[in-house]
């Protein structure tokens, strides 16, 4: 009899922890099923059908807003907003254009200082942001108007170059997976996930639940803080080097950093993050982010003007914001979000 219990107990603990477990990654299933959806309503429609080309252009469009959207969620997650990633973004790119070429020892120096200097902007705002004590929205909208204008400084001119192997390896397929996919997997392998478990990602949810209750349990606020905007400053760079891989130049374009900024906060309310911080996966950005580049594909089959495309996009960014809203208001306490 006891062993039947002890059984039964065992199964509804498990029962428990499934439901536990699913309650936690909603949003990132429902993004999930959501893009399979969208993707495969948007190959059905192609005439000529999916080849490895388009699959491979798809996969890189969808690649540069992921890891844009990846840099946006860190600090999402902690209750902020960085506003300045769409530049960052920008200003690596058109830094990348000028250093990562000549000679393989000089490309690989060139993409580590193009890759510090992403994580020296993200820790600018960070140390501004904490010590400042200024709302992060506030200093991430003037630094990124900085580091544009230091974009503007390196590349008046749309231009540059890049080393050809270094862009044909960013830009290829192994096995039939484009290496842009596999960068994406590799970024969430060793830098994503080893931060999530970290003191410091767990501080930074911490954080984004409620920031008071995490100061009275000796959560290292100001530290998680200034690490949460610098690896968003060390993602941005990384969709920087891929850009310049894709295009083999360097442009400083205002739009462009915008476009991103605004496409990234999208991408990561799509992907099941709450912009009140606390609750939210890097990873449901990424699903997040190629949803949001599907919907300009289906634009695109569907025959409708692109020029309407940023009406569609603040629709769909409307949209999840307020299933966000209104999710969170149906809670009376926000640990219910964890339970």
């Amino acid at each position: 009899m006891s062993v039947e219990s002890g059984l039964s107990t065992k199964g509804g603990r498990s029962w428990e922890a499934w439901g536990h477990w699913f309650t936690a990654q909603r949003g990132l299933l429902i993004s999930l099923v959501i893009f399979a959806i969208m993707f495969g309503f948007y190959a059905w429609k192609l005439e000529v059908g999916l080849s490895a080309s388009m699959v491979n252009t798809a996969a890189n469009k969808g690649a540069l807003l992921a890891l844009v959207a990846m840099a946006q969620t860190i600090p999402v997650l902690t209750g902020g907003l960085d506003l300045s990633v769409g530049m960052v973004f920008v200003l690596t790119n058109c830094l990348a254009a000028s250093v990562v070429n000549g000679d393989p020892r000089m490309t690989a120096l060139g993409i580590i200082v193009v890759l510090i200097t992403g994580l020296v902007c993200g820790i600018i705002n960070g140390i501004i942001i904490v010590y400042g004590r200024l709302q992060p929205i506030i200093v991430t909208l003037a630094t990124g108007a900085v580091f544009f204008g230091v974009a503007l400084a390196l590349r008046p001119e749309p231009g540059g170059s890049v080393n050809f192997e270094f862009a044909d390896f960013m830009t290829t397929s192994f096995f039939k997976v484009p290496s842009s996919v596999i960068l994406l997997l590799a970024v969430v392998l060793f830098i994503w996930i080893p931060y999530r478990r970290s003191v410091l990602g767990r501080a930074a949810y911490a954080i984004g639940s409620s920031e008071h209750a995490a100061y009275m349990s000796g959560v290292p606020i100001a530290r998680a803080k200034i690490m949460a905007y610098a690896l968003a400053g060390f993602l941005a760079a990384i969709a920087g080097l891929l850009l310049t891989a894709l295009t083999y130049s360097g442009a400083a374009k205002a739009s462009l950093g915008a476009d991103y900024t605004l496409n990234s906060i999208a991408a990561v309310v799509i992907g099941g993050t709450s912009l009140f911080g606390g609750a939210g996966s890097a990873i449901g950005s990424i699903f997040g982010a190629f949803i949001m580049r599907t919907v300009g594909d289906l634009l695109i089959v569907f025959d409708i003007n692109p020029v309407l495309q940023p009406l569609f996009v603040g629709i769909v960014l409307l949209f999840a914001v307020s299933l966000g809203s209104l999710r969170l208001l149906r809670i009376k306490n926000k640990l219910d979000l964890y339970r």
